[in-house]
């Protein structure tokens, strides 16, 4: 298994600003990148947003405020660069395919040897995102959909494509074990939602269930 000392989400609307809180949970410090919105003073803004969203939201995202300080806001196009710090890097931004083309080549070039790569996407085959890229690249590509809210939500869905290195879907269910275990210790007056109560077919494959195992199983197109 891997170690995870820090990560990156790409995307900071509810559910890449929500994973980053859920890995802070765990104590894991992550980047949390977005655009650079036009016109905007602050070239941060976008992932500052996504990040007050979470603490300001009910249910909150974080276990307590101060999580936030494990999650450092930044953009694409000043910091996409320190995603070569990060073990693992997880995509979340708009289901559209050549957004995330785009975004993963940068990537690419840029991220370390060995980190993990997966993507949030709940609709777009994985082998339509990873088409073209380095044998390296689609080794350590997955798919590792969270549910929302993921503080309350134990659920991960990891998927493996067609060239994923089998070794590399290890790490992602332990660490989102780690983060619902202590969930489970830092439970609130806020209600949670119980795993077995909210486990229902993925409607991106027959063969796929969500459930506390953290594992789906591949269908044949992805």
């Amino acid at each position: 298994m891997r170690t995870i000392q820090r990560v990156a989400v790409l995307g900071a609307g509810t559910m890449g600003a929500r994973i980053a809180a859920h890995f802070a949970n765990a104590g894991v410090s992550s980047y949390l990148l977005d655009i650079v919105i036009p016109n905007q003073p602050n070239r941060n803004a976008a992932a500052l947003k996504g990040m007050e969203s979470t603490i300001k939201g009910r249910p909150g995202g974080f276990f307590v405020e101060s999580g936030a300080a494990l999650i450092t806001p930044g953009n694409f196009d000043d910091d996409l660069p320190k995603v070569a710090e990060c073990d693992w890097i997880i995509e979340a931004v708009t289901e559209n395919l050549e957004v995330k083309r785009t975004l993963w080549k940068k990537v690419e070039a840029l991220r370390k040897p060995d980190s993990i790569v997966s993507t949030n996407t709940s609709g777009i085959p994985l082998r339509q995102i990873s088409e073209g890229f380095s044998p390296a690249f689609r080794r350590d590509f997955l798919g590792t959909h969270f549910f929302n809210p993921p503080r309350y939500l134990h659920l991960l869905e990891v998927i493996p494509g067609s060239d994923t290195d089998p070794a590399v879907t290890i790490t992602p269910r332990d660490v989102s074990a780690r983060a619902s275990s202590l969930a489970r210790t830092h439970r609130t007056s806020s209600p949670t939602v119980s795993a077995a109560s909210s486990a229902r077919p993925s409607a991106r494959s027959p063969s796929r269930t969500s459930t506390r195992s953290k594992k789906s199983t591949q269908s044949p197109d992805r």
